[in-house]
């Protein structure tokens, strides 16, 4: 089973001011393979350093620099091999539901 992970980020709240600078980003991670798929959704709280050197503007902003920065924060090991695990789990469930006098059950 080839599973293939996608980070995104789905809303950035940013501080009110000259500076917004990025407090909380939203993001998501999905996990699919050529069936099913399954996702995660996390915040991550950032402190903004508008005076810092490598400071990046709000309007400058890519989703690719906040997935990096997500990504440089989590353990990412873990949490896809979190997703791995419950992909196998939809794919080969280990519990079922049914009723045995119902003709539909095997």
């Amino acid at each position: 089973m080839a599973i293939t992970y996608d980070y995104t980020i789905a809303n950035l709240e940013y501080t009110n001011d000259d500076a917004k600078g990025v407090v909380v980003a939203h993001y998501r991670v999905d996990a699919k393979d050529a069936e099913e798929s399954v996702g995660a959704y996390g915040t991550m709280n950032f402190v903004p350093k508008p005076d810092d050197a490598d400071f990046t503007p709000f309007e400058q902003l890519t989703e690719q620099t906040v997935v990096g920065w997500v990504k440089d924060t989590l353990d990412t090991e873990e949490i896809e091999q979190s997703l791995a695990d419950k992909l196998n789990e939809k794919l080969n469930p280990t519990v079922v539901a049914g009723l045995p006098w119902n003709t539909d059950f095997e």
